[in-house]
């Protein structure tokens, strides 16, 4: 008797699993991407769509939502055997606009769709905001007085306040785990049952999590200027001081004492380090008013000069201004950080990994790394973390295994994420391959002009050879100022 109940119960139990089935339909998944105009963004050769994700993936029938903004540069075939997902770094770059740069890469998008995603917390995605307050140019940080050091760190104490309490709830999710969980869901929407990656910089963390957190949809992954994904934020950012500096004197600084002609900063490296210290003190001392309100002084000039490391095309445009500064007149400079990116780069930093050490850390850790890398050394930018209140979170760990082989193409001068922790973490991640690209110090390559490297990862990414070992490309020399110089992409830096 008892045998035959239970036989009956099984039966009404199969017969109730397609209402059960409905009722319980899961809404992020049963979703549909309708394509359209970007009318936001003036990039005609894109659509742009948003899909709704749960706000918290550990609780995601709690019925909060966000909105994530994507792009699509489509296959030309019109009938694409696969979509490769990309992520120009920040973290907390806004990426929709990034895979336009591949329209003139015929192979790679003759039959895969190329996405670009805001990940939540930036650009068009559900946002954070720190309410427009940014400690980083506050103060010059060289100065190591008890005064300048109790207002930096209390602006580092600050920053992490306010990017906290404008944020809310919403800023404690905005993390990597939650992160990549939105573009699993986003691979579940394309009707992909796995997804290839082309991600820059801070993406290549993001590509390396993905990876570890769903290892059966990965297709072809290609990470490109590598952070250190194994280890902490940290040490990744404890790392800038080293890589700017590096390509600061190696390239940067030979470069305008090779052009002296046209900046007339001095024929040497040393000549031009010194009318770049001569500036930046005269500067300090009288800053130059900005028609958008900003005051030009030394932290701002180490800011632009840090940022036109990360392209050799940008060295002409920073070696101008440098030269203007020496002269008569000067052009008018627009540096911005808009809001919603460095929000959601200290969510993210803050968030994912453990910071060790508070205040008198920082100190003693700036003066060292200062006094061995002048150019950057001095700047923490993670310095909010160290009074952060951090969600209980632990990320898996980053190891390979279980992963298809991955592609990591690396120069050996990169300033924002240097070639000794992306060789630590090609080491650490079991699989992978490393592409390095000698005498050469761009960050970001894939995509930039260089044949090498191009035809290597695209033999990757749509054929799928992998190399059988890590494998060397030729670097592509500076630029020459004195000849016209035809407009070259760049990718939409946050930091990394």
């Amino acid at each position: 008797m008892r045998g035959v109940a239970l036989t009956v119960s099984a039966a009404l139990l199969t017969a109730s699993l397609p209402a059960v089935a409905q009722a319980q339909a899961d809404p992020f998944r049963d979703q549909a991407i309708t394509w359209g105009a970007c009318t936001d963004l003036d990039v005609p050769v894109l659509e742009c769509a948003t899909y709704t994700a749960p706000q918290d993936w550990r609780s995601p029938g709690n019925g909060k939502t966000i909105t994530i903004a994507i792009s699509r540069l489509k296959a030309r075939s019109g009938n694409a055997k696969g979509s490769v997902l990309t992520n120009p770094g920040g973290p907390g770059g806004p990426g929709r606009t990034l895979p336009a740069l591949y329209q003139g890469r015929t192979k790679l998008v003759q039959d895969l769709d190329v996405i670009g995603v805001d990940p939540r917390g930036t650009g068009a995605s559900t946002n954070v905001t720190c309410g427009g307050f940014d400690f980083l140019t506050l103060t010059d940080p060289r100065d190591r007085s008890r005064a300048n050091v109790d207002l930096l760190y209390g602006a580092a104490r600050l920053q992490a306040t306010a990017c906290q309490a404008k944020s809310g709830e919403f800023g404690t999710l905005v993390n990597t785990e939650q992160t990549v969980r939105d573009l699993d869901l986003l691979r579940h929407l394309l009707g992909r049952d796995k997804i290839s990656w082309i991600g820059y910089s801070g993406g290549t963390w993001m590509g390396a999590y993905y990876a570890t957190y769903f290892p059966n949809r990965v297709d072809k992954f290609v990470l490109d200027s590598n952070t250190e994904f194994t280890t902490t934020f940290q040490e990744i950012f404890d790392e800038f001081g080293r890589g700017f500096q590096r390509r600061f004197d190696v390239d940067f600084l030979p470069w305008v004492a090779k052009y002296d002609s046209v900046y007339h900063l001095g024929t040497t490296a040393e000549d031009v380090r010194a009318a770049y210290e001569k500036t930046r003190a005269a500067l300090n001392a009288n800053p130059i008013p900005l028609p958008d309100g900003q005051l030009l002084n030394g932290v701002l000039l180490d800011v632009v000069l840090v940022q036109a490391q990360y392209s050799k095309w940008s060295f002409p445009d920073a070696a101008r201004l440098l030269s203007q500064l020496n002269g008569p007149s000067l052009a008018a400079l627009d540096v911005r950080y808009p809001d919603a990116p460095t929000a959601t780069l200290y969510a993210i930093t803050c968030n994912d990994t453990r910071f060790r050490g508070g205040r008198e850390f920082l100190d003693r850790e700036a003066r060292q790394l200062g006094a061995k890398y002048p150019l950057f050394g001095h700047y923490q930018l993670l310095a909010p973390c160290a009074f952060w209140n951090r969600p209980p979170l632990e990320l898996k760990t980053p190891t390979g295994k279980g992963v298809p082989p991955i592609l990591m193409v690396q120069s050996v001068r990169d300033p924002a994420t240097p070639l000794e922790g992306a060789q630590r973490a090609h080491h650490r991640f079991a699989g992978s391959r490393m592409l390095t690209v000698t005498d050469e110090g761009d960050h970001g390559i894939y995509g930039f002009g260089n044949p090498c490297v191009d035809d290597l990862v695209e033999s990757f990414i749509v054929d799928g050879k992998v190399p059988p070992r890590d494998v060397t490309c030729a670097g592509m020399p500076l630029p020459d100022p004195t000849a016209t110089l035809a407009a070259q992409p760049s990718l939409v830096h946050g930091w990394l």
